[in-house]
């Protein structure tokens, strides 16, 4: 039988510290969730007139709903196993969840109200996909990695051009569909990589390694991108 999954030992959890704020920092998955930030900034670095404001204010939106929110559903679950076993409670998990998802509506509703009311249909569908997804609901048919591609992938872009514009235009679905495809290669390499943690086995750990290797080049290369094009808008 495979051992308990123990994702202390993660290359994103802290090496040091007290526990109890280690796992918290992991439970963020920040390399992954700042990917997704990083996908908002780059379709907001699309518009013509960039609101600075709103650059940040999408990013915020989704630390909460993704980087807290998103994580902690996940981590309750639906079926198979969690990634953070029984350190935290249900009680716990779903206090952070609501308690983040609360802002992050907030702060998205005034912006759909006052500013870009087409932010609704995002606000609408990644609420769906947040608890359709990490819940694992209507037996798990959205808990695939098309699904997770398009959720976090391709609506972040769209989110983060929507906001500065009330509109789509054909090359921020492009550039959506390309940040797609990088949180496809993400996933497909997460879901290996995470087996082959479980395992143990010695004998597999040169593959845990080249899997590793990816998510670390894929989650910083887009981070990177984000940065080098908020430079270029700023005429750096």
């Amino acid at each position: 039988m495979a051992p308990a999954p123990d994702r202390r030992s993660e290359w994103f959890v802290p090496k040091s510290g007290p526990l109890g704020l280690r796992l918290w920092i992991g439970l963020l998955f920040l390399p992954y969730t700042g990917m997704v930030l990083a996908f908002t900034v780059i379709g907001g670095m699309l518009a013509e007139t960039i609101f600075w404001e709103r650059v940040g204010a999408i990013a915020l939106i989704y630390f909460l709903g993704l980087g807290v929110a998103a994580h902690a559903l996940d981590a309750i679950g639906g079926k198979g196993i969690k990634p953070w076993g029984n350190h935290f409670s249900k009680r716990q998990l779903w206090i952070l969840a609501l308690g983040s998802l609360l802002p992050a509506y907030a702060i998205g509703f005034y912006y759909i109200l006052f500013k870009t009311p087409q932010l609704a249909v995002i606000a609408l569908l990644e609420g769906f996909f947040l608890f359709a997804y990490n819940l694992e609901l209507f037996g798990g048919r959205f808990h695939t990695d098309g699904w997770f591609a398009f959720s976090w992938g391709v609506l972040p872009v769209l989110a983060g051009y929507i906001i500065q514009t009330n509109r789509i235009s054909v090359s921020a679905l492009i550039l959506s569909g390309a940040m797609g495809l990088f949180s496809l290669v993400e996933i497909n390499a997460s879901r290996p990589y995470k087996e082959l943690k479980r395992s143990g086995r010695l004998d597999l750990y040169l593959h845990l390694v080249r899997y590793e290797a990816i998510l670390k080049c894929v989650s910083l290369g887009v981070m990177l991108l984000a940065a080098g094009m908020v430079t270029w808008r700023l005429g750096g």
